[in-house]
């Protein structure tokens, strides 16, 4: 472990965020480890004095290690930064319910050491991938279409090959991958899928019919999704972040990819302690 690079998340806490006493923290613990943290100028800028002794490297940076001091968001987004890498990252959880986070919070002391000295495991992780006009058009947790607040209720069809399997009206729909099935998905009443799972699922958001119901897709089946002619544009979101719009009529095909990114977790660590210890025993 030669090089580090760090993370913030986007939304600090008012009015003293604690992730500047974090990332001073981070600095003090990568030089006794005599490991090179580096940052972005953005990052340097949001910390002030708390970032002394980091790098500023905007752009070309291939890390040892991403090391994200925030929430499931941030991490998402340091997946992405770094899908295709073989970088791992390694969350310290600064947001709400850090799913995906290798330690919380209080242990940011023993979570440094670990981090700076290599003491962790690397999950290979999959994503969703659609032809989209982006730098990076992967979902390490799902795709959603949404019909626009105050707009219409969509009418959304799906389609696994050239089956259709679903067309609904509805509020939207989620793509969900393993990691991912614990979000929306869930919140949709979609089944939890544990990581390791090849495959991803699919649900609507606030069907209006009561005869819908989630469905888990294989992994080499392309799923497509289509806007029916004669509605409202519906926004497509990866990862909870706006990505564009599907215009009335079109479709957008979804397809699965393996190994995509890599999560670092502390040894031992299990997804269902994980799902008891975020949501609570499962009815």
């Amino acid at each position: 472990m030669t090089r580090a690079m760090l993370i913030t998340h986007t939304h600090p806490e008012a009015p003293a965020d604690p992730t500047s006493a974090a990332v001073a923290a981070a600095a003090k613990a990568a030089k006794e480890a005599s490991v090179e943290l580096i940052t972005t100028s953005d990052e340097l800028h949001k910390h002030g004095e708390a970032a002394a002794g980091i790098e500023a490297v905007d752009g070309g940076e291939r890390p040892d290690v991403c090391v994200v001091l925030g929430g499931d968001g941030s991490i998402l987004y340091a997946l992405r930064r770094f899908a295709g890498t073989g970088v791992p990252v390694f969350g310290i959880n600064y947001g709400t319910v850090g799913f995906l986070a290798a330690v919380e919070r209080d242990h940011l002391e023993e979570g440094l050491r670990r981090v700076f000295s290599g003491d962790f495991v690397s999950l290979d992780m999959p994503a969703l991938t659609a032809d989209l006009p982006l730098e990076r058009p992967v979902a390490l947790n799902d795709f959603s279409v949404n019909r626009h607040p105050h707009g219409r209720v969509a009418e959304l069809s799906y389609a696994i090959g050239d089956e259709e399997v679903g067309n609904v009206r509805c509020d939207g729909l989620v793509a969900a991958t393993p990691a991912g099935s614990t979000g929306y998905n869930l919140a949709n009443g979609g089944p939890i899928l544990a990581w390791g799972v090849k495959g991803f699922v699919v649900s609507f958001i606030a069907p209006h019919t009561l005869a819908v119901r989630a469905l888990v897709v294989a992994p080499d089946d392309a799923l497509q999704v289509r806007n029916a002619a004669g509605r409202e544009p519906v926004e497509i979101l990866i990862d909870g972040e706006a990505a564009g719009e599907l215009e009335p009529g079109a479709a957008l095909e979804i397809r699965f990819e393996e190994s995509v990114s890599r999560l670092a977790q502390v040894p031992g660590s299990s997804f269902y302690h994980r799902i008891l210890e975020k949501f609570g025993k499962l009815a």
